[in-house]
């Protein structure tokens, strides 16, 4: 298919990029699991290696050759100039290209827990930068998989993508149920949980002997974790801290804990 020059902002094939919200984009039409948009050369180079389907491209001009190697000739390609571009989507393209890619279906949450040795488990994150940090630190420093309850901020919006560098795209992850299906599920995949929170009978980071299998539960940005979550843990774990703090970001945190825990 050849590149597809943008003169009409009202075109139905930009309806992808126009405004869109990423709730209105999981609700997309003629999808079976929605969109989500990959945002730089890199992210949607690490988008199709792990298998996932491009609906089209919205490209600056400068990067048309570039996102036409990525993705071949099947695949629409939209360009125009800055300008145009910002008035359809409503912001800067920074990194020149953007890409509206179907989302997959996500696994279930026994497969990822075969063979794994260390899970996250993020129990209702609404910031997407801090998802995103988390995903970013699981690939660089290690988790086998990530799990996010139903209030979890979607790891598929594009400022989680963005954060992340695309390792959303790459460690695997997937929705969870209630806390009593989830911790039936993790005893019988032979996971023991510790859950990271203030309380104070909890061991520190420094004296918590890690079992061969676990799954490490961190909490919302201010409420930290549920009743739910610290009554399901085998464990209430803390990071020591200096100076009076109390505790670090939620992404440090996760970090942080799986460094030491690796």
């Amino acid at each position: 298919m050849t590149v597809v020059e943008i003169t009409d902002l009202s075109d139905p094939r930009l309806a992808d990029y126009s405004h869109q919200t990423d709730v209105a984009l999981k609700k997309a039409r003629g999808t079976e699991h929605g969109l989500y948009i990959a945002e730089s050369a890199l992210v949607l180079q690490r988008a199709l290696t792990a298998g996932h389907r491009p609906r089209s491209v919205l490209a600056l001009g400068n990067t048309v050759d570039e996102a036409r190697a990525l993705v071949g000739e099947e695949v629409p390609i939209f360009s125009g100039p800055s300008e145009l571009l910002e008035e359809l989507t409503g912001y800067l393209l920074h990194r020149g290209l953007i890409a509206a890619m179907n989302r997959p279906a996500l696994p279930s949450a026994a497969s990822l827990l075969e063979g794994a040795r260390r899970v996250i488990i993020l129990e209702n994150v609404a910031d997407p930068t801090n998802v995103g940090a988390i995903f970013r630190s699981v690939a660089a420093i290690g988790a086998d998989a990530v799990f996010v309850t139903p209030r979890c901020s979607d790891p598929f919006y594009r400022r989680a993508i963005r954060v992340s560098m695309g390792t959303v795209l790459q460690v695997p992850w997937t929705r969870l149920g209630d806390w009593p299906s989830t911790r039936q599920l993790l005893a019988t995949a032979g996971f023991q949980v510790a859950a990271l929170a203030l309380s104070a009978d909890a061991v520190s980071l420094r004296d918590f002997a890690a079992p061969a299998r676990l799954a490490l539960v961190l909490g919302a940005e201010g409420e930290g974790l549920t009743a739910e979550a610290l009554a399901s843990a085998d464990a209430v774990v803390q990071i020591p801290m200096a100076h009076g703090i109390d505790s670090l970001n939620v992404a440090a945190t996760a970090a942080v804990a799986m460094w030491a825990l690796a």
